[in-house]
C-alpha cells in the first residue's frame, strides 16, 4: 500500500486500486508492470520527498514483488546506525560443544601448487580424527558466492576480502576453515588475517617452483596464458607476493614433492601442538 495524500493507493499483482484510507503524503514515482502493461504513475505531495523507484511485477503464478534501490541509479549505501546483537552462546560455547577451536587455514600459492590437494587431504585427516572442517576453495567459491566477480584486480581483491569474511564466520562457530585461494597480494591476505583474534590465522605456504607448478598445468591455464589467451595470469604476467610472516611453508624435498598425507600431517602436527584439536 502506497499513501497519496488523502488516500492509499493499493498495488498488488494484478491491479491498482485507490481506497479512502486517511495516510500521510509524500512524493515519490512508482513503475507499475503487470504481465500486458507498463504504467507510470507520478505522485506529488507537500509534506515529504522521497527519491525512491519501485517495480511491482506480476507473474504467471499471481504473485507479486517490490525491488527498491536506494536511488535512481541503484547505487550501493553502507549500512549504517547499526549495532552488533550479542547471543548468550559465544564462541566458547560451540568449541566446548565440538572439542576443538575453531581457527582459519589459508593455503596460499601459486596455480598447480597443490592448495587443493592439501586442503581436501587436510580435512579428511581431520575428519578421520573426528574435527568437523570445511573448505573454501578458491574455484568453488567462485561458482556461487563470488559469481559476480572477474579476475580484474578490484574483483581479486573483493574475492579474498568474501571468502576472509566466510571464514571468520566458521571460525567463529567453533569451525577449523580450511581456505585454499591463491590470493596473490599480501595486504589481502594480512587483510583477512587481521579479521581473527590472535593466533586464528594460520597461513600455509606452499612454496612450490613456477616450473613445477606450470609442468603440472592442471586446468590448462598456464598454457592459455603463455599463449596469451588469459591475461592477468598469477605468475605469468601477473606477480605473487609471498608471504613474509607465515606459519607453515610446504616445500620440495629436494625434487620431490611430498605426498598429500605428508603435508596434511605436517598441519596436523601445528594444530596439535598450538591446541586447536581440543577445547
Amino acid at each position: 500500500m502506497i499513501a497519496v495524500g488523502n488516500h492509499s493507493l493499493i498495488i498488488n499483482s494484478r491491479k491498482l486500486v485507490f481506497s479512502n484510507i486517511p495516510a500521510t503524503s509524500f512524493s515519490c514515482c512508482r513503475k507499475v508492470t503487470s504481465s500486458s502493461t507498463k504504467v507510470v504513475v507520478p505522485i506529488k505531495a507537500k509534506e515529504m520527498s522521497l527519491k525512491t523507484s519501485i517495480e511491482v511485477s506480476s507473474n504467471e503464478g499471481g504473485g507479486g514483488g517490490i525491488n527498491s534501490t536506494d536511488d535512481s541509479c541503484g547505487s550501493k549505501r553502507r549500512s549504517t546506525n547499526i549495532v552488533w546483537h550479542k547471543c548468550s552462546v559465544e564462541k566458547s560455547d560451540r568449541q566446548e560443544l565440538l572439542k576443538q577451536k575453531g581457527c582459519v587455514i589459508w593455503i596460499t600459492g601459486l596455480s598447480g601448487s597443490g592448495k587443493s590437494t592439501l586442503a581436501c587431504a587436510l580435512t579428511r585427516a581431520l575428519h578421520s580424527r573426528g574435527k568437523l572442517t570445511y573448505v573454501l576453495d578458491g574455484d568453488n567459491v567462485r561458482h556461487g558466492l563470488n559469481s559476480d566477480l572477474t579476475f580484474k584486480a578490484e574483483d581479486r581483491a573483493e574475492n579474498i576480502r568474501r571468502i576472509g569474511e566466510v571464514a571468520k564466520l566458521f571460525a567463529d562457530s567453533g569451525i577449523i576453515c580450511i581456505a585454499s585461494v591463491i590470493s596473490p597480494y599480501r595486504k589481502d591476505r594480512d587483510a583477512c588475517r587481521s579479521k581473527l583474534p590472535e593466533g586464528d590465522f594460520i597461513e600455509v605456504y606452499m612454496d612450490m617452483p613456477l616450473r613445477v607448478c606450470e609442468a603440472r598445468d592442471p586446468k590448462g591455464l598456464y598454457k592459455l596464458a603463455r599463449a596469451g589467451k588469459i591475461k592477468g595470469f598469477t605468475g605469468v604476467d601477473d606477480p605473487y607476493e609471498v608471504p613474509l610472516n607465515c606459519e607453515i611453508v610446504i616445500q620440495q624435498e629436494g625434487e620431490v614433492c611430498p605426498p598429500p598425507e605428508v603435508m596434511a600431517e605436517k598441519v596436523i602436527c601445528y594444530l596439535d601442538a598450538k591446541g586447536y584439536l581440543q577445547a
